[in-house]
């Protein structure tokens, strides 16, 4: 079992060594101003119309999804099957997000056999690009591989057409490197977010909470991130779900040699992920977790940004939370 080392956090060599973990995290903001610069020319030439409805695929379509559904005016369907559900015609637009797997192919076929208006993210060399080939399609040529930046330029081009949010790319970047500067491997942990945050769960069993639809997303995609790094349990999971588990804890017994912790041993910690966005009852889950946490002597971590557009906040604490898991990788000797 990997023992987590704070010294590691400091350690210059280390931190090199990992350096395979934090340039892709450091770059993100980066990635968008890419993809945007690739994409100018095809963004350019939409304007709005209203489709009957709305069906996304790809890595990121849960988070179109979150992202469009307090606004859009038509009805929107994250697809997650082969091909197209059979009500779809020519009256709907379809997004795909992918490079070319299975999925995303067979949804691009049956769009542009159905005579659908169809948006794709994708390389432009790619298959996907190639199935999709229509009168009524717009390829968004991406260049980076990363399904994040794909999916803000995605969003960029859908409010164009009327069914979304604006969202400024190069203010969404700018909250990414934000994150870097202040996550930055030369930056020690009493001043450093991120290594604080992972010094915090050297040795928990990390549970992640989110409120909002936006801030749930991303809760997600860092308990991902925390399993990874920690090859421990990770539970991402709304407060109905958690709370029961927290209030389980048994009391910390002042005399135990924290030397000796098994695995199964291994108390939790509670991360809390809040966007500035939470509604009532996300609130009231949100203090009971954390009064509970405390009553039971569980560490409680907080990833939280609260200010800006609810693309920028979700990419902000997403980031802070990826942040934190490459240096608890680090920490643990996995990098």
């Amino acid at each position: 079992m990997n023992e987590f080392d704070d010294s590691r956090l400091e350690d210059q060599e280390a931190l090199r060594a990992a350096d395979h973990l934090l340039r892709p995290l450091a770059e993100a903001g980066a990635r968008v101003r890419r993809e945007l610069a690739s994409a100018e020319g095809p963004l350019a030439e939409l304007e709005a119309e209203r489709p009957r409805a709305m069906i996304t695929f790809g890595p990121e379509a849960r988070l179109l999804r979150a992202v469009l559904e307090p606004t859009c005016p038509v009805p929107l369907v994250a697809w997650p099957r082969l091909g197209l559900p059979g009500w779809v015609g020519p009256l709907d637009v379809v997004v795909v997000m992918g490079g070319g797997d299975r999925m995303s192919l067979a949804a691009a076929f049956e769009a542009v056999r159905r005579g659908c208006r169809l948006i794709v993210a994708c390389p432009a060399d790619s298959s996907l690009a190639r199935e999709a080939g229509s009168s009524s399609t717009t390829i968004l040529p991406t260049t980076t591989g990363d399904p994040m930046a794909a999916a803000i330029i995605t969003l960029v081009a859908l409010n164009r057409l009327g069914l979304g949010p604006a969202v400024n790319p190069e203010v969404v970047a700018e909250a990414m490197d934000q994150v870097a500067t202040d996550s930055s491997w030369a930056i020690d942990a009493t001043q450093n977010p991120a290594k604080a945050t992972a010094l915090e769960l050297a040795d928990a069993q990390p549970m992640v909470w989110g409120g909002s639809i936006l801030a749930a997303r991303a809760s997600r995609r860092i308990a991902e991130a925390l399993r990874s790094a920690s090859g421990r349990v990770v539970l991402s999971a709304d407060g109905g779900a958690l709370l029961p588990l927290l209030t389980a804890v048994p009391p910390r017994d002042p005399f135990a040699d924290p030397f000796e912790e098994s695995a199964a041993e291994r108390r939790p910690g509670l991360v809390l992920v809040d966007d500035g966005m939470d509604d009532e009852l996300a609130v009231e889950d949100r203090q009971r977790l954390r009064a509970t946490a405390l009553d039971q002597d569980v560490m409680v971590s907080n990833l939280s940004h609260q200010t800006g557009t609810p693309v920028e906040r979700y990419v902000t604490v997403l980031q802070q939370g990826l942040f934190a898991a490459a240096y608890l990788q680090i920490g643990l000797g996995r990098a």
